[in-house]
């Protein structure tokens, strides 16, 4: 049984997760800002919008100072895993480890810190981090759990339980991969686009009537998506393109990750979604050149505001 767990990162998902999960389990939180884990301590973390409550976490910025968990759920974006990654590493020897990045290679970058066993998630939740410890949940769609090293389909139904327990949806798979791929395809093409036309996931994304509708575009960049999963062997779980869709017509302006990164002039996650997809799509031999230029474009434009 799951009693206790780790959550490694206390951005929007891993406060989401940490919160609700405070209800039926022991939680504790890694952070990295001496206020933050103090805030936590004190005030726990406020749960608004599609819930209701504060939940009791424990935080620290040093892992010796947290108790033994036995999940560990790495919920820290892309951009700061190997951070995250260096700072587990030699702690918690007896848990398992669960990354919840976009993309693809989360579980590598954590893996070679420990030989902790491995599950790998992907999550369609989201909401609004108004401080430290208040949190709105938006967006109530699931996270995607499967086994990756030496675990078992029935260790990846364990955790979708646990996390449904607690308030949340969550849904195993014995292999999570064509569903890890289905997002994979919508974010690198989502997240991309917005990062670089600062459009939120709205209409814009699905309009395909005019020949200047962005939609088009969007349609042609999930089209390379499938014919790079299917190079690689994956059939996919959802139509990334329906997908798409669905999500422009749920009736609220997302705005993307790489968006708000953008906006920040922060580092995106662009290495792990469409940096991954390519490099996945030139090992089999498949050409996606509109995704290397949004690649590209994206790291310029990166490059644009670092400089």
């Amino acid at each position: 049984m799951i009693k206790r767990v780790c959550v490694a990162g206390a951005g929007v998902i891993g406060s989401l997760l940490a919160g609700h999960l405070a209800k039926v389990a022991e939680v504790s939180v890694l952070v990295r800002r001496e206020e933050h884990a103090r805030a936590l301590n004190e005030h726990g973390l406020r749960m608004s919008g599609r819930a209701d409550f504060t939940g009791r976490v424990q935080a620290s910025l040093d892992p010796a100072e947290l108790p033994d968990p036995d999940l560990v759920i790495v919920a820290c974006k892309g951009t700061d895993l190997g951070v995250i990654a260096d700072r587990l590493a030699g702690h918690f020897p007896a848990a398992t480890l669960m990354t919840v990045q976009n993309g693809l290679g989360a579980e590598d970058v954590v893996g070679a810190r420990g030989d902790w066993p491995l599950l790998s998630s992907v999550t369609f939740m989201s909401g609004t981090r108004h401080s430290d410890t208040d949190v709105e949940y938006v967006l109530d769609t699931a996270t995607w759990i499967g086994p990756y090293r030496a675990t078992t389909p029935a260790d990846a139904r364990e955790v979708a339980e646990l996390i449904v327990s607690s308030g949340l949806k969550a849904e195993a798979f014995d292999d999570l991969r064509p569903a890890q791929w289905s997002k994979l395809i919508f974010n690198a093409t989502v997240n991309a686009v917005a990062a670089l036309t600062e459009l939120p996931h709205d209409f814009h994304f699905a309009q395909i009537e005019e020949l200047g509708d962005l939609g088009l575009l969007v349609r042609d960049l999930v089209d390379e998506g499938r014919a790079a999963a299917a190079a690689a062997g994956i059939e996919l779980w959802e139509d990334p393109w329906e997908m798409n869709v669905h999500a422009t017509q749920r009736g609220h302006r997302h705005y993307p990750s790489m968006l708000e990164d953008v906006e920040a002039h922060r580092p995106t996650e662009i290495e792990l979604i469409t940096g991954a997809l390519v490099r996945e799509a030139a090992r089999t031999g498949v050409a996606v050149p509109l995704h290397t230029a949004l690649y590209r474009l994206v790291r310029a434009k990166e490059a644009s505001y670092s400089e």
